[in-house]
């Protein structure tokens, strides 16, 4: 039997997924919490412990835990990139086998109290906000800033019709109705623009400029919105290079109350969760 090598690992990354770590500063009146849920990887030459079980080139993941946990007491925790970054420098530091490291933050957000003295807060529902980081062992870093779960909704300016049609097609053409969707996105930094940059004021400038365009624009399609959402971003924000949209349409049904011998005009809707479109784009500064 040939014991010739005919298989090879042409791609690995291994890390610790899903770090809550929660940061407490009362070094103010108002104490502020920084509510973090941290994804680490390494990917490099690793070879030996996928083919031979030889783990003296591994950073363990727990490391990479207690990484996280550590430079949260050391450095405190800003921004979600800035704390990216710090944790992957690290990393990288701590394990000479890694060529790249990533590091994803979602940030859970809390709101003050009023009355509360300072230390009392409510979970802020409406979004999470990501930063996702890759960082190359010569110092390039490609960074990623964005935003989950973000719920928008809007009652009336949009529309939908001219659509093709064939002979399974059933949806009827509107020219009046409900449009919501639940938002995800990311918007990548222009080469360079990443270290040093605003990152709080980029991620107030990127959402003020996706709800307003979602909000203002007249809708003839979700595509449409889309892409009238991704440019209002990166004319926002000068610092990013482009934008990544993913728009679930949650549909609103004009809801038939004619068996109650009612009518309908555009009140009563029946919200469906599945199935829905999903539409997604990239849009690309020039």
């Amino acid at each position: 039997m040939s014991h010739e090598k005919t298989y090879d690992l042409t791609w690995n990354q291994y890390g610790k997924a899903e770090v809550r770590v929660v940061h407490v500063d009362r070094s103010g009146p108002q104490h502020v919490v920084r509510d973090l849920n941290v994804t680490t990887g390494l990917r490099g030459d690793f070879e030996p412990a996928y083919t031979e079980g030889d783990n003296s080139r591994v950073l363990t993941t727990d490391a990479q835990k207690n990484t996280v946990f550590g430079l949260a007491r050391e450095t405190g925790v800003g921004e979600p990139e800035a704390f990216a970054l710090a944790v992957a420098r690290q990393l990288l530091s701590a394990c000479p086998s890694a060529d790249v490291a990533r590091v994803v933050v979602e940030q859970y957000l809390w709101n003050p109290l009023s009355g509360g003295g300072g230390h009392a807060f409510s979970r802020a529902g409406s979004h999470v906000v990501v930063a996702e980081l890759e960082l190359n062992r010569d110092g390039a870093a490609e960074l990623t800033g964005g935003v989950d779960e973000l719920v928008v909704l809007k009652t009336t300016d949009s529309e939908y019709s001219g659509f093709l049609k064939e002979r399974f097609t059933t949806l009827g053409e509107t020219d009046e109705r409900i449009l919501a969707t639940q938002v995800t996105a990311r918007w990548r930094y222009a080469e360079g623009a990443a270290e040093g940059a605003d990152h709080a004021a980029v991620k107030a400038g990127a959402l003020e400029a996706l709800l307003g365009a979602f909000a203002g624009h007249y809708s003839l399609a979700l595509q449409q919105t889309l892409h009238a959402m991704g440019v209002a971003v990166l004319e926002a924000c000068p610092e990013l290079a482009e934008v990544t949209l993913t728009l679930p349409n949650k549909h609103h049904f004009l809801q038939d109350l004619s068996a109650y011998g009612l009518d309908n005009p555009n009140a009563v809707y029946h919200a469906d969760d599945r199935p829905y479109g999903l539409i997604q784009g990239t849009i690309t500064r020039r």
